[in-house]
């Protein structure tokens, strides 16, 4: 395709050399939990309750200060007795448990204190989540929002976004963000995020055995990661450590640069103790901090 040429004389490998370049923006001796930032994660379900955990503690995991999180009423305690580090929220809900029609404007409200906004974990009604979506960005925080799983299918790339935000697709959301078959988006997902990412005004994280990341005019790639790292939750992980970079200060391009290598540093380090294959999600929470250090970043 008459893009991809362009596109792959300027990939820049996401590796140790060039995060030594980027460094994150790091705390002082005389912070407090306020200067590293509020993440507010949002979504869930009755089906899905676990998203918003892992989501909310890789964001704490990856440096955040404060944590919440919001979901349905039906999950909201049970939620908050898992993290107790978070306070949470509870949204109108569906008969069904999953966030109701009024769930994204209540999110707006509540988002007014955040430093960064993830929306989506745990989320599995596309309809539900596209009109949450809406309600949340139609006159959204002036925070950078992250944006993964079912909320995606609520955007089209050919709609720039009024907000600063990071998207994390897998191939098939990217197909449906670009009204494309899924198996083009295979062919060549560096080009399709480069599309995306031009037409959303958005950072895209696109997800696979080579991750693509696209802001603006750049376009990095990262091929270290692990098998291991496709296994349910791992996505929400991911997009948990990016919003906790942002909280912390780091740009969108950076705190999606970072995140990936952080993610696959983690799912590295599990490879080794645990095997290739049948580690959890949430084991990589425990791994994200010392995965951080960019001497474990290679």
């Amino acid at each position: 395709m008459w893009l991809r040429d362009k596109v792959r004389s300027k990939v820049r490998v996401i590796n140790a050399a060039l995060l030594r370049e980027w460094p994150l923006p790091e705390p002082d001796s005389e912070s407090d939990k306020d200067d590293r930032g509020t993440v507010l994660v949002a979504g869930g379900s009755s089906e899905v309750p676990g998203g918003l955990i892992l989501s909310g503690l890789a964001a704490l995991r990856a440096g955040a200060g404060k944590l919440q999180l919001a979901g349905p009423k039906a999950i909201a305690v049970g939620v908050g007795a898992v993290v107790l580090e978070a306070r949470v929220f509870p949204l109108s809900e569906t008969s069904g448990g999953s966030p109701g029609k009024d769930a994204g404007k209540e999110l707006r409200d509540i988002a007014a204190a955040a430093n960064a906004v993830l929306i989506g974990p745990g989320m599995i009604d596309e309809k539900l989540a596209a009109d949450f979506t809406k309600a949340f960005l139609r006159r959204g925080p002036s925070c950078s929002v992250v944006i993964d799983a079912a909320c995606i299918g609520g955007l089209s790339a050919s709609k720039r976004l009024s907000v600063n935000a990071v998207l994390t697709p897998h191939a098939g959301e990217m197909a449906a963000l670009l009204n494309t078959r899924k198996q083009k988006v295979e062919k060549a997902p560096e080009e399709c995020a480069v599309a995306a990412a031009r037409g959303l005004g958005a950072v895209v994280v696109m997800k696979g055995a080579t991750t693509f990341i696209a802001a603006g005019d750049d376009l990095f790639s990262y091929s270290d990661g692990h098998v291991g790292l496709a296994t349910s939750g791992s996505g929400d992980v991911l997009s948990g450590i990016i919003a906790g970079l942002l909280a912390r200060g780091a740009p969108p391009d950076q705190a999606a640069v970072w995140g990936v290598a952080i993610h696959g540093a983690a799912g590295n380090a599990l490879a080794t103790k645990v095997g290739k294959i049948g580690f959890l999600a949430r084991e990589l929470l425990d791994h994200i901090p010392r995965a951080m250090q960019r001497g474990v970043l290679r």
